[in-house]
């Protein structure tokens, strides 16, 4: 058996993200399969119809020596799959500093691993309300929603994050503290005019190997998913590029203009369930908002003991009443939503790690002991954490919710896990009503 001809593999820096950049590639009509490592070359031998990869990473939260350690692995073996893309899929509002989740360090990596002349960043999203105008980043106040858009540094949410709080929105300056890579920028006026070429020319003689890539619409997407196409086809080694969904959809825009694929309009629909499960480590005031909306239409709240999490092993007897509160909720068709400091923005003296690792291992016991049919997971930092704990191996999307969170169907050896619908959302996303919309309440 052969492998299948890849158009691109992405690697996430959280599974959130991760889901984010399948749901665009599915969407622009490429067999798609969310991985949560490199998978062997014996793995896509078993699906032969694959034209696109993801790999759920979790460096998001990492630092600097165990981002090394989880990267260049990685980098190096999806090196030697037949592609011509392979992007670092980053949050929309580019999370990272120089100590976690540092950015400067993956282009380094990047720059070595496949031996390019220079490295395409493109952080802006449109459809998700994330802009880049002059290389300044601009965010909209939750995915899904018509909120407010701020600066990125001035943004309520991103400004206060409790890892990597926003306090530059200058993209350039932001990843300048994280590497000493020249960078420069292929600003909007040169998206507007289609003049990417010649200033790409002008940027590389200038000795800058990291290139901005300014957008704040559907049409600069098209223009610049163009321009990534061309620049892959006129070099031997793949193109690594870094950035949001933003290079997905710039690249599937294009794609879908060429007809090199037909984009997929007809879904599943999202049917209602009796009861949904919601694990949340997010601490974004987005989330927060909804887990309020929750409380009032039939949800019933569970808060974790964070402090006290932290200070033990994590041990199925620790979280055990979380378990059996869940289970008893669940059996009576009562939807559950399990998660910390009722979803303020309070410090929590725990890791995303032990955090996500335990929301994960509540999930597995819950649905395995009421064979729950459908979970939402919130938080960008913990998700990756709890999809391990969970025992997820690959998901493909099987219907929109909103853009950037699609409902997915999971792939596990546990037979309980395997089936699994899962929403995995980041802190961001979404209106109020969105726990009530992953039920089905609209269905």
């Amino acid at each position: 058996m052969q492998i299948p001809q890849l158009s691109i593999a992405y690697y996430g820096d959280d599974f959130t993200g991760s889901t984010d950049a399948l749901e665009f590639l599915s969407r622009a009509g490429l067999n798609t399969i969310l991985f949560f490592e490199v998978p062997s070359v014996e793995k896509l031998q078993q699906y032969p119809q694959l034209q696109a990869i993801g790999i759920a990473g979790r460096t998001r939260a990492l630092g600097v020596e165990a981002m090394q350690k989880e990267l260049a692995p990685a980098f190096e073996a999806l090196a030697q799959l037949p592609l011509k893309h392979v992007h670092y899929k980053v949050c929309s509002t580019f999370d990272s500093s120089p100590i976690i989740g540092n950015i400067g360090l993956v282009l380094e990596l990047g720059l070595a691993q496949f031996k390019n002349q220079w490295t395409p960043i493109l952080v802006a999203a449109p459809s998700l309300g994330r802009y880049s105008v002059f290389g300044n980043l601009f965010a909209r106040m939750g995915i899904g929603s018509d909120g407010q858009i701020y600066r990125l540094d001035r943004h309520p949410s991103m400004s206060k994050h409790p890892v990597t709080p926003a306090d530059e929105a200058d993209l350039r300056l932001h990843l300048g503290r994280q590497t000493s890579v020249e960078i420069g920028l292929l600003d909007i006026l040169q998206v507007e005019a289609n003049n990417l070429a010649k200033a790409h020319t002008e940027q590389i003689s200038a000795g800058k190997k990291a290139l901005f890539i300014d957008s704040i619409n559907e049409d600069h997407l098209l223009t610049i998913g163009e321009f990534l196409e061309e620049k892959a086809q006129e070099q031997s080694n793949i193109l690594f590029s870094i950035g949001s969904s933003g290079i997905e959809m710039a690249l599937g825009s294009y794609w879908n203009q060429q007809g090199v694929f037909s984009p997929k309009n007809t879904w599943q629909p999202l049917a209602k369930v009796d009861a949904l499960l919601v694990i949340s480590g997010s601490c974004s005031p987005v989330t927060s908002a909804q887990i309020d909306w929750a409380k009032q239409h039939d949800f019933i709240e569970i808060i974790i003991d964070a402090p006290l999490i932290a200070q033990e092993e994590l041990s199925e007897n620790i979280l055990q009443s979380y378990i059996n509160q869940a289970i008893s909720y669940i059996e009576n068709g009562k939807s559950v939503m399990i998660h910390t400091q009722g979803g303020s923005q309070e410090s929590i003296p725990l890791s995303s790690e032990k955090l996500g690792t335990a929301l994960g291992l509540i999930a597995k016991k819950v649905i395995e002991s009421t064979h729950l049919t459908r979970l939402l997971i919130a938080g960008g930092d913990t998700s990756s954490y709890a999809a391990r704990a969970l025992e997820i191996e690959a998901l493909e999307m099987i219907a929109p919710v909103v853009k950037g969170a699609p409902l997915c169907q999971v792939y596990s050896n546990n037979e309980a896990i395997n089936g699994l619908e899962v929403n995995v959302k980041g802190g961001q996303v979404g209106a109020a009503n969105y726990f009530g919309l992953v039920r089905g309440d609209l269905a």
